[in-house]
């Protein structure tokens, strides 16, 4: 099993920026961030892999970078330009032989 801790969330300003920070208890292979918004689905936003691939949702596109530390267990999810529309719980994931594991989520609020 692999435990995700999440932190970095807060309020911001329509234009601003937040760093998210994800520490695994341990190595894995892929790491994402996922987000959901009250009465909506969770979507994915980005992923990486240990060897530096990256996968990026359209409507982040240009806006957020993922990157990670494997020494330390680490993922990070830089988020500039914010737009309301970002408003959502962020989550930590991974997966280890067919389970998603997932991280207590940080709330991201974009607002005036």
């Amino acid at each position: 099993q692999v435990r995700l801790v999440e932190s970095g969330g807060g309020l911001v300003q329509p234009g601003g920026s937040l760093r998210l920070s994800c520490v695994a208890s341990r190595s894995v292979f892929t790491m994402g961030w996922y987000r959901q918004a009250p009465g909506k689905q969770r979507e994915l936003v980005a992923a990486i892999t240990s060897g530096g691939s990256t996968n990026y949702a359209d409507f982040v596109k240009g806006r957020f970078t993922i990157s990670r530390d494997n020494a330390k267990n680490t993922v990070y999810l830089q988020m500039n330009m914010l737009k309301p529309e970002d408003t959502a719980v962020y989550y930590c994931n991974t997966v280890l032989i067919f389970t998603n594991y997932w991280g207590q989520g940080t709330q991201v609020t974009v607002s005036s």
